[in-house]
């Protein structure tokens, strides 16, 4: 998968708000496919995202043709990662932390 990060202005109304936006293009696959790993993506944000990401932001995440068969730990984890690495996440937030919760 893909993660795009990206922080709004604060003069904004709504800059508290976390928006994620899903997508996936026609090389993933059929329309199965890619509505699965659509899915897959959306049940993963659900999880991680609410509680763990600083407010303020939109994320983009875009699935790949492996996104569907990979295991949903390793997709958390990918997540995670890339969140970090994109300093996304919240400074009290965990990767044990997470997956306790």
């Amino acid at each position: 998968m893909v993660v795009q990060v990206r922080e709004r202005p604060g003069d904004q109304p709504s800059d508290s708000l976390i928006r994620v936006g899903f997508t996936t293009s026609k090389k993933v696959g059929n329309a199965v496919v890619r509505n699965r790993a659509r899915r897959r993506l959306r049940a993963l944000a659900d999880q991680i995202i609410p509680g763990n990401t600083k407010p303020g932001v939109d994320i983009v995440l875009i699935g790949r043709a492996s996104t569907a068969k990979r295991s949903f730990l390793a997709l958390e984890r990918d997540l995670l990662k890339c969140l970090r690495k994109l300093d996304a996440l919240k400074a009290s937030t965990t990767e044990s932390k997470v997956h306790a919760g």
